[in-house]
């Protein structure tokens, strides 16, 4: 953009760029929405730095500065992921919390699980803990599973849906027996939606 660039199309600038860069920074500038609440997140900054790391033929970090605060200090996005995932997702009170909220809640938690397999698709975040605590939590903890498919079916099946997704992409490695349980959940539950049982 400038005096008489308006907009154009320039690819091979864009190109020339990615090739060179070591790093993509992103601001975050609100306490509102954190790198697993939206997929801007993961859609921009992760697949910047998939696109860099195609062109440039190396690995690309990609840091996050958080400018509502006084620390502007740039993190390393596995570092925020890891935070983020230990305080939400993972978080039982945090658990808790959505899964008595109903409909709305199921739906967050599914948010979260979609945004899990986006930072793995683009940023190669694989950490295997987190899949393993999610599926523990949110699937094979008989009672919350209850909760969740009962107050939103769509969002518990798209949780499931997530785990089985992260194990077909290499994002997960999960033994045979956690596998079978949440492949009989996810049959189960989209039964359910369709009317099948």
């Amino acid at each position: 953009y400038g005096r008489k660039d308006k907009g154009q199309a320039r690819p091979e600038v864009l190109k020339q760029l990615l090739k060179t860069s070591d790093r993509i920074v992103q601001e975050i500038d609100s306490v509102e929405y954190g790198l697993t609440d939206i997929q801007e997140y993961y859609g921009n900054t992760g697949g910047l730095k998939l696109a860099a790391e195609k062109q440039s033929g190396k690995k690309v970090n990609a840091s996050f500065v958080e400018s509502f605060s006084k620390d502007t200090t740039p993190r390393k996005l596995e570092e925020l992921l890891r935070m983020e995932y230990r305080t939400k997702l993972l978080n039982p009170k945090w658990a808790e919390s959505m899964a008595n909220q109903g409909s709305g809640g199921a739906y967050e938690i599914s948010q979260r699980m979609t945004a899990l397999i986006g930072w793995g698709g683009t940023a190669d975040f694989t950490d295997s803990w987190v899949y393993d605590q999610a599926s523990e939590t949110y699937a094979l903890d008989a009672e919350m599973a209850a909760k969740l498919r009962k107050a939103n079916p769509e969002a518990f099946r798209n949780i499931v849906g997530r785990m089985l997704e992260a194990h077909g992409r290499g994002f997960w490695e999960a033994d045979q027996e956690k596998l079978e349980k949440l492949r009989e959940l996810y049959d189960l539950t989209d039964e359910e939606i369709e009317g099948v049982t």
